[in-house]
């Protein structure tokens, strides 16, 4: 009963419409699909706030009036010490709620485009238990599926292993935005850095990988990134990057967002844009065909978004690759009575009370960023000192303004808009706005305040700024990752920068106020009340958000500093070629999708070739 009293208080059940009364049994939903720990701590802090409840009036949060109730929460959010904890209370709840208001009356419903082209899947409990295969590709996001289509194409035998499952665009669209939420994202989206503050890094676990739940948006890598690659790290195509991101935008369609679809959110972005003489533009996405559903993050319904299970991954199963899904790979197996290094010989891939094993004499590592680094620690190759470190994550943070007129951001394009005027500080912000509670911003508020604040999200207009941050990070964990990250103080003052320009551009929209996303004081009604909150206020006490983890098994020229070689080949063993986001040597300071690709492609060829 301590989460039904909690919900009812934060957002001021009061029994006057359906809706929240049926918060509790979607939140349990959320419950569900998180890590035990942070399962176990959401639990025990509503029991905490119920036992203050019985302390001050003798009654548990269930049992109170919802005066009573809100006179409970308000005398706790008054001690700053437990807002933050409040705050973090709030997450959960308020993906519960905004589905319930969107099924009360949100988006319409839009149908399924097309079909999705053949996959060759097989679920893991139907592999056989001994198998060969030319290659082995562990994961089937941005870089395995990229790699995976270049093998297959060269005649290589190639098998796909995946630990998530297939999820086609038809099953989209018949289920609410939330129940995708806690399906297609590992540990139910609430996979969390600790550190110096904690961050929300969510990553997807599908057919596909992340690029099922990421916004679309398609920046190519900035040149001066290229070229750092190139001149101080050794990481470069013998051809440049150049023709890889272009097959890679080929193979995704990617163009400009057209403006019929851009929606108001989008448009807002564009005008305060305008008025200030920004530079400002809607984003090139993998999206032909777009109808504005704003579900990127949740899978497209439409099909209009070309991600990976529907773009590259066809491909690859039509030149012979084999997707194995619901297959978590135990470690890479590898032959030790060779002179010199070991030479892998295959993987070992997890099964009920017993596993399969498929040989094969090269394995691709495309696990992601996070999850890379700990597979290659339990197959015994994680000796390099530098692997899992140099993690960058795009530490992020949202605002919203409030408009006289409706916005109804979640219409539209999820990702619109590209304000790069700061970009050349390390700073990009992007139009984003997803079903309601998906975001990262946080409504302020708790109680009758909070209620408001759900029920008039219509007339909110949101940005999110993300940072090109200095490798932060550490990836530990060898049968569970354990991330820490502690937020450079250089990138601290970024984020702060970046409040104050997505400030700056929302009034400039005509803004009435803006919401700051500071428990402390969450509204300012003029640029110059922003700039005095700012002047006072650290990184640490914004909502701060991550996407995007890179560089943790890095490859690079030095083998002292690179866990893998230019060529994406990690040191210390035969076979193992790296071709996910954990190969990038830095930061890509824009959405890395292409990025990954590229290298992947790249790195694959050069594999082909030796």
């Amino acid at each position: 009963m301590s989460l039904t009293g909690l919900v009812a208080a934060l957002i001021a059940d009061d029994g006057t419409t359906d809706w929240p009364r049926r918060v509790p049994a979607r939140l349990e939903t959320v419950l569900t699909t998180m890590p035990l720990a942070a399962r176990a701590g959401v639990r025990a802090a509503a029991r905490g706030v119920d036992a203050y409840a019985l302390t001050r009036t003798g009654r548990t949060l269930s049992a109170l009036t919802v005066s009573e109730r809100e006179s409970v929460l308000n005398e706790l959010a008054a001690r700053p010490a437990l807002l933050p904890l409040l705050d973090v209370l709030k997450v959960p709840v308020l993906l519960a709620a905004g589905t319930e208001l969107m099924l009360e009356g949100g988006p319409p419903r839009r149908g399924l485009r097309r079909p999705d082209p053949p996959l060759d899947l097989t679920p893991a409990h139907a592999w056989p238990a001994r198998s060969t295969a030319d290659a082995v590709v562990i994961g089937s996001g941005a870089g395995g599926a990229m790699a995976a289509r270049t093998l297959a194409r060269a005649g290589l035998d190639v098998v796909v292993l995946e630990e998530g499952h297939h999820h086609p665009t038809e099953s989209f669209g018949r289920r609410p935005p939330l129940d995708r939420f806690t399906e297609l994202y590992r540990d139910g989206g609430a996979t969390v850095a600790v550190g110096g503050p904690p961050l929300l890094l969510p990553t997807g676990r599908a057919v596909g990988g992340t690029t099922v739940v990421n916004s679309g948006t398609c920046y190519r890598t900035p040149d001066h990134v290229l070229s750092r690659w190139s001149t101080d790290f050794g990481f470069t195509p013998a051809d440049g990057f150049d023709p890889y991101l272009d097959e890679a935008e080929r193979t995704l369609r990617v163009a400009t967002q057209p403006l019929d679809v851009l929606g108001d959110n989008g448009r807002i972005a564009l005008e305060g844009a305008r008025e200030l003489g920004w530079r400002a533009a809607p984003l090139r996405r993998n999206a032909p065909g777009c109808q504005g559903s704003c579900q990127c993050v949740v899978g497209c319904p439409t099909g209009a978004k070309q991600s990976v299970q529907l773009s590259v991954l066809p491909d690859a199963c039509a030149a012979g690759a084999r997707i194995v899904t619901g297959a978590r790979v135990e470690r890479i197996l590898v032959d030790t009575d060779v002179p010199g290094w070991p030479r892998v010989s295959g993987v070992r891939v997890g099964r009920g009370s017993g596993g399969f094993e498929i040989l094969a004499p090269l394995v691709v590592v495309a696990a992601g960023a996070l999850q890379s680094p700990p597979l290659l620690r339990r197959s015994g190759l994680g000796r390099h000192p530098r692997l899992g470190r140099n993690l960058s994550v795009h530490p992020a943070t949202s605002v919203a303004g409030r408009f006289a007129e409706p916005v109804t951001a979640w219409q539209g394009v999820l990702q619109s808009v590209g304000v790069e005027e700061h970009h050349a500080h390390g700073i990009l912000i992007e139009a984003t706005a997803t079903p309601p509670g998906m975001g990262s911003f946080i409504l302020p508020g708790v109680g009758g305040e909070l209620r408001r604040e759900l029920e008039s999200a219509g007339h909110l207009a949101t940005l999110g700024a993300m940072i090109a941050d200095r490798p932060s990070g550490r990836v530990l964990g060898r049968d569970r990752t354990l991330l820490r990250y502690d937020l450079d103080h250089r990138d601290a003052g970024r984020l702060i920068r970046a409040v104050r320009a997505m400030g700056e551009l929302l009034f400039a929209a005509g803004a009435e106020e803006v919401l700051t996303g500071i428990p402390t004081t969450p509204r300012v009604r003029c640029l110059a009340e922003l700039d005095a909150v700012l002047a006072g206020t650290s990184a640490r006490r914004l909502h701060l958000s991550a996407y995007h983890p890179t560089g943790t098994v890095a490859g690079g020229a030095d083998p002292q500093r690179f866990p893998a070689d230019p060529w994406g080949r990690l040191r210390g063993v035969h076979g193992v070629l790296v071709a996910d986001a954990s190969v990038l040597p830095s930061c890509p300071q824009v959405n890395p999708q292409l990025s990954i690709m590229a290298a992947a492609l790249a790195l694959a060829e050069e594999a082909v070739r030796a």
